[in-house]
Formats: C-alpha cells, sequence, structure tokens
C-alpha cells in the first residue's frame, strides 16, 4: 500500500486538489457553524455543522501527511475521518427531512382547520 502514489501517477494530483477542496469546505462549514450558533435555537443546528467541519480539516490534513509520508495509518485515519464527516451529514439530512415533512403537515392541518371559517360571503363595502 505505501507504493500507492507511485504506481499510479495521478493519484498525488487527485489526492492534493481532494485535500484542499476538503479544507475549504471544512472552514466553510466551521463559519457557517458559527454564525448558526450566534442564536441559541440555531445551535442546535450550527454545532453539527462545526464538529463535521472539524472532521473534514482534520480528514484534509491526514491526506496531506499521507502525500508526504507515504503512512498508510495516515491514510487510514483520513479515511476514517471523512467517514464520520458523512456519518454526521447523513443524519443532518434525515433530520432536515423528518422537520420539513412535519412541516408540510402542519400546514395541511393548518388549512384544513381554517378553511371551513372562510364562507365565500366576504362583503366588501367603502
Amino acid at each position: 500500500m505505501s507504493d500507492l502514489l507511485s504506481s499510479i501517477p495521478m493519484l498525488r494530483t487527485t489526492v492534493s486538489k481532494l485535500s484542499a477542496d476538503m479544507r475549504f469546505v471544512g472552514i466553510f462549514f466551521i463559519i457557517v457553524g458559527v454564525l448558526y450558533s450566534i442564536t441559541i435555537i440555531g445551535a442546535i443546528l450550527g454545532i453539527p455543522l462545526i464538529i463535521s467541519g472539524l472532521r473534514l480539516r482534520e480528514s484534509s490534513d491526514s491526506f496531506a501527511s499521507f502525500l508526504l509520508s507515504n503512512d498508510n495509518n495516515m491514510l487510514e485515519r483520513a479515511l476514517e475521518r471523512q467517514s464520520r464527516f458523512f456519518f454526521i451529514q447523513k443524519i443532518f439530512i434525515i433530520i432536515t427531512l423528518v422537520v420539513m415533512v412535519i412541516y408540510i403537515i402542519g400546514i395541511i392541518v393548518l388549512i384544513i382547520t381554517v378553511l371551513p371559517y372562510f364562507d365565500g360571503n366576504i362583503n366588501y363595502s367603502t
């Protein structure tokens, strides 16, 4: 596995670009998480974003270390941190979908509840 970088010529370039992109996205997630966390309710969304951004930055650092040292442990650590990032994002997406469904059901119930009070005989007098 340590000969991996020398056996695949484009791997070094691809991993280097991947690491730089992961660093950027990680910093973006951290900044957005901090902005969300300004309010108490926003902290519910902000803290997972901060944690996932940190995991992505750690993965990026591990990929960079792998490129410098060809250490398989760094590659394993990078992939493990990246998998944690995706796990947090998966949970975040599932929670978002559940909240959206509850929101849509709430709107439908509100419309059904309020609609009978509108009889259509509205007099517009001036």
